[in-house]
């Protein structure tokens, strides 16, 4: 088995990395905004396709017998800017522009990607893919009808594009001087501000076709700080589909008090005990154990392969009867919502876990069709470079009935875990860690000591079949959340109520 296929990580970065030069954008607001014309039509006359071109390119990608073509059209335009030492010194954009085709033929994928939109480009692209994934039927393409956005989760009101490098340095500089000003022991600010644009046109040999605008916002700051000769650092960070309306004085408050905090209480924190204890998730972050303990072992590509541990467990009871754990493309402004997903399938929310029963893998069209069931709307890719793939979006726990600090006062000796960084699992075996930045010891039912740098070490379905307690303080974490899975990222974001893993192993002093 190759490692990509069981080995997936989940990394919170403060920051993403944007390389190319510095240009001004030609587009960033949504199409169809003007009412000269729609939507659909406006995306098709920017990527410079007609319905007959694509009909041309559709039909071409199915004639080697492939049973079903879809084509993904994305235009992405990325701005970062970024602080350190005191003043906005580094700034840089990214374009990506291209289109992907995707041919499927019974078991078969063959894909081809471009970045210089002519017919006779796409052509060739199709006929590459259609080598790959060749069969004996004969199938058309329909005539193609548009699929309107139902309902949007991502409203914008000012775009990116109408925004100046000058006009979004004054936050930057804002969220400096608020955490030097916060605590005087601070001596080091990195912050930066990451926006994203994407245009996309999807059409398939079904007959659908749709045009969704995406806009990505990221703030992160991290905060150094010295105390008696020590140095400690945190971060925090804000993420939102959401336009240039997401800049405000309250989000440059919230994430300076939480960077500053958070680094703070690490002057007083100590490597606990390593060990097997109960372990308190905190509200919020803590849905990391959600996504690496169970979350990937329940996208259905894994069931369909055999590779996940949870592959004969459909519709049989695998934890809790009081849990709940829902994947959600809904929520307004989410990171991880989407209107659309990356195959045409509308933007739901879905049960993986109902009264402690498994309900529902996650699923694109490929394992759909495997199943015989509908997709989830969980067709995700990273970009038109990519084939889609079943990936979570936003992954979380439903709120329980009791209150956390019942749950804490519940536990004689174990630790609280509140702020994570990374982790990773084993999607076979189901086996996974994760790093807790932050803590706190647990002593005879209330919090004590400050913990920090620790790792939590446990198995998916034993971890989840372990909670016997959950808080009524649901919360999710937006901050700067990325999947990786078969060399692709994607947006994500985690969440969960407070909750008590009754045993898990916890890397400590020994």
């Amino acid at each position: 088995m190759n490692s990509f296929m069981d080995r997936r990580k989940f990394i919170q970065t403060g920051s993403l990395a944007l390389l190319g030069s510095v240009v001004a954008p030609s587009f960033g607001a949504p199409f169809g905004v003007s009412g000269k014309q729609s939507a659909l039509k406006e995306a098709m006359d920017h990527f410079g396709v007609t319905e007959n071109d694509l009909q041309k390119v559709m039909s071409a990608a199915l004639e080697k017998g492939g049973d079903y073509v879809d084509l993904f059209f994305e235009h992405t335009f990325s701005n970062y800017v970024g602080l350190q030492d005191g003043e906005v010194n580094r700034c840089s954009s990214n374009i990506d522009y291209g289109m992907g085709v995707r041919v499927i033929s019974g078991d078969q994928t063959g894909y081809a990607y471009i970045e210089n939109i002519t017919l006779n480009e796409m052509l060739k692209a199709a006929r590459t893919a259609a080598r790959i994934a060749s069969g004996t039927k004969k199938t058309e393409p329909v005539a193609l009808t548009e699929k309107p956005i139902k309902t949007n989760y991502y409203p914008v009101t000012t775009p990116w594009e109408h925004v100046l490098l000058k006009e979004k340095m004054p936050y930057l500089q804002r969220l400096n001087d608020m955490i030097f000003a916060l605590d005087n022991r601070v001596q080091k600010v990195v912050a930066s501000l990451t926006d994203n644009t994407s245009h996309i046109l999807f059409c398939n040999s079904e007959g659908v076709q749709y045009y969704d605008y995406r806009p990505m916002v990221a703030l992160s700051a991290m905060c150094i700080m010295e105390e008696n000769g020590r140095i400690e650092n945190s971060y925090a960070s804000r993420s939102y589909r959401k336009g240039f309306e997401f800049l405000t004085d309250e989000v440059i408050d919230v994430v300076a008090r939480e960077a500053v905090e958070s680094t703070a209480i690490l002057f007083k924190a100590v490597k606990p005990k390593g060990g097997e204890m109960p372990v308190v998730m905190g509200a919020g972050g803590s849905g990391i154990l959600l996504h690496e303990a169970i979350g990937h072992a329940f996208e259905a590509d894994f069931n369909r392969k055999n590779i996940s541990i949870f592959s004969d467990q459909l519709n049989k009871k695998i934890c809790n009867e009081h849990i709940n754990v829902v994947d959600d493309g809904t929520i307004m402004f989410n990171r991880g919502a989407v209107n659309i997903d990356d195959e045409g399938t509308y933007g739901q929310k879905t049960y993986i876990v109902k009264n402690g029963m498994l309900t529902s893998y996650l699923h694109d069209r490929i394992s759909a069709n495997h199943y015989g069931v509908l997709s989830t709307g969980n067709g995700r890719r990273e970009s038109f470079k990519c084939v889609p793939i079943p990936r979570m979006r936003s992954t979380y726990m439903e709120a329980g009935n009791m209150t956390e600090a019942d749950i804490i006062a519940s536990v004689k000796k174990g630790i609280f875990v509140d702020k994570f960084t990374n982790g990773q699992v084993q999607i076979g075996a189901g086996d996974f860690t994760f790093f807790v930045k932050s803590g706190y010891l647990i002593e005879d039912g209330k919090l004590t000591q400050p913990i920090k740098d620790v790792n939590i070490i446990g198995n998916g379905p034993k971890a989840l079949a372990d909670i016997t307690m959950v808080a009524n303080n649901p919360a999710i974490d937006n901050g700067t959340w990325t999947c990786g899975k078969d060399g692709q990222s994607c947006p994500v974001t985690c969440g969960m109520p407070s909750a008590l893993v009754s045993k898990l192993t916890v890397g400590g002093e020994s």
